[in-house]
């Protein structure tokens, strides 16, 4: 029998929280853990707030030291172990950078089992199976490409859940966005689970916090190319943000981009515009403190052929 993982957790309870349930709180604290897990720490006494026991009801009111000490069972996920090829771009003891490709689902869900990141993870390193979401810290969308951070260790984990929660992972993308903006800016507005599509997220005033910054990098007739940085990671932030704004990415047929063909368009742009099956977007960098080394890493991904095809016939278009 494998021994049980025991999970070490130290985090302040952001100003942002006060008011909320101690659980409520915990489960955007700790994305990770069911809200259910969180309750059934916090009353068998495995969660501390300022070194005292807790209630599940009590309120938080921001400032607050959170230890959780946490055994956690042998893992029961129905996740298999699949040989699949993952681009690595770094590994060492502690962590892997992967470079997700276009069409690949980063977790199994409903409708995906099989042929997910998670299950090229479990195939690659079969002991990430005693951590939660195989090790990995965050997600990227299916037609989304791009870099993702993978914990080896249950410290490495913690560490940098822990440093994803406190907004000190710079996450840089870029995007080509129908309509020519005129100047960069800030995007601060929450988002929610869309009230008819299930599936899909808004802009909704019940919605947890999102920020989206989004720098120009250059223009076009009809399309701009943005350098967006991420400051908190809510589900389709990025889409639902240039969406909301007016300026939906150029393939992202979820969130309303319809084809734009800019005025004297050669047949070539038009039939790459037309023919862009996935939302033009590459997370392109990341940098944060390595978890053991505690130096500043950064890694970066080449754009995929398809959205510097796109890039160029734009930029031809546009001489």
């Amino acid at each position: 029998m494998k021994n049980p993982t025991v999970l070490h957790h130290e985090i302040l309870v952001p100003d942002t929280a006060a008011g909320q349930r101690l659980d409520k709180a915990l489960a955007e604290l700790f994305p990770d853990y069911s809200r259910s897990r969180l309750q059934e720490w916090i009353q068998s006494g495995q969660v501390l707030v300022n070194n005292k026991l807790a209630r599940t009801k009590d309120k938080v009111i921001g400032g607050e030291k959170i230890t959780i000490e946490a055994t956690l069972p042998e893992q029961t996920t129905e996740w298999v172990a699949q040989k699949i090829d993952l681009p690595i771009v770094y590994e060492d003891d502690d962590i892997l950078i992967i470079n997700k490709p276009v069409g690949m689902v980063v977790h199994p869900a409903a409708g995906n089992h099989h042929n997910t990141m998670a299950n090229a993870l479990l195939d690659y390193l079969p002991q990430l199976s005693q951590l939660p979401r195989a090790g990995l810290i965050h997600r990227l969308d299916k037609e989304t490409s791009g870099l993702l951070i993978v914990a080896k260790t249950l410290l490495a984990q913690t560490y940098l859940v822990a440093e994803l929660q406190a907004r000190k992972i710079h996450r840089e993308y870029i995007a080509v966005v129908n309509g020519v903006l005129i100047s960069g800016g800030t995007i601060n507005e929450p988002i929610a689970r869309h009230t008819k599509y299930r599936q899909r997220r808004a802009v909704s005033a019940g919605g947890k916090p999102a920020v989206t910054h989004y720098r120009i990098i250059e223009r076009f007739k009809a399309h701009t190319l943005l350098k967006i940085i991420l400051e908190t990671g809510r589900t389709h932030q990025i889409r639902v943000h240039m969406s909301h704004a007016g300026y939906p990415l150029v393939g992202d047929k979820t969130y309303g981009a319809r084809p734009i063909i800019p005025q004297g368009a050669s047949q070539e742009l038009i039939d790459c515009i037309r023919g862009f099956k996935h939302q033009a977007l590459h997370a392109k960098r990341l940098s944060f403190i390595h978890p053991v080394t505690k130096k500043e890493v950064e890694f970066q991904a080449p754009v995929p052929e398809a959205i510097t095809t796109l890039i160029e016939y734009l930029k031809i278009n546009a001489e």
